[in-house]
């Protein structure tokens, strides 16, 4: 079992930049991949980026390549989500994510702990 809280959400203008945190307790951080998903007004939750046990691997959604970095810290137990060059489009309840495997990838069925989620809302 592990708990996942998230911060650092808010209110960005378009091109700006936000950071959000993830931390983690209850199972072994270091063996599994951790995630961040988006989910907007009337949308599915939709993958977002993903990193694998040791953060040698990462995996981004196309909308966001070059815009967010996602890195995790074993020792402190937590998972961040750099973004910038924010978009209006990016708004969103952003969750994060464990996964039961070390290696992710773009497989989202294998993430079943999640956090509550932190909105992130860009303005045009």
């Amino acid at each position: 079992q592990v708990q996942l809280v998230e911060s650092g959400g808010g209110l960005v203008q378009a091109g700006g930049s936000l950071r959000l945190s993830c931390a983690a307790s209850g199972r072994t951080f270091s063996r599994y991949a951790m995630g961040w998903f988006r989910q907007a007004p009337g949308k599915e939750r939709d993958l977002v980026a993903t990193i694998n046990w040791s953060g040698a691997s990462t995996y981004y959604a196309d909308s966001v390549k070059g815009r967010f970095t996602i890195s995790r810290d074993n020792a402190k137990k937590t998972v961040t989500l750099q973004m910038s060059s924010l978009k209006p489009e990016d708004t969103a309840v952003y969750y994060c994510a464990a996964s039961n495997t070390a290696v992710a990838g773009g497989d989202v069925g294998t993430f079943l702990s999640w956090g509550q989620g932190t909105q992130v809302t860009v303005s045009s």
